[in-house]
């Protein structure tokens, strides 16, 4: 049984998530993650994600993010180009092809649905 609960997002100790080196364009970027809430048939997730500066690829799931701290670009292929900074809300969908421009080292809370 999952129980209500807070978690400071800006202190959260976060696990390194290792990019797959193809995904990096440029720079050294580091990612790190924490996975908060699961549902039990695993298609839900709720957790905090970081990534230092430089530029990385990826294909999104379905996911809606607020940006805690940073900055980021995010251009999505055949869409538009975001520029996300602190308190920005953003939604990328499942199968969109980005590229991350990091700026400042970015920290969001995310809910992605599989």
């Amino acid at each position: 049984m999952t129980h209500s609960f807070v978690l400071g997002i800006q202190d959260a100790v976060l696990e390194p998530e290792p990019l797959d080196p193809e995904q990096i364009v440029s720079g050294r970027p580091e990612v790190t993650g924490k996975v908060v809430w699961e549902s039990p048939d695993g298609r839900q997730l709720r957790g905090i994600w970081q990534i230092t500066p430089g530029v990385v690829t990826d294909t999104e799931a379905d996911e809606m993010f607020v940006v805690v701290s940073g900055s980021a670009t995010v251009e999505v292929k055949n869409g538009p180009t975001l520029t996300v900074g602190p308190g920005d809300m953003a939604v990328l969908r499942a199968g969109d092809e980005t590229v991350w421009t990091v700026h400042e080292t970015l920290r969001k809370a995310y809910v992605i649905n599989l």
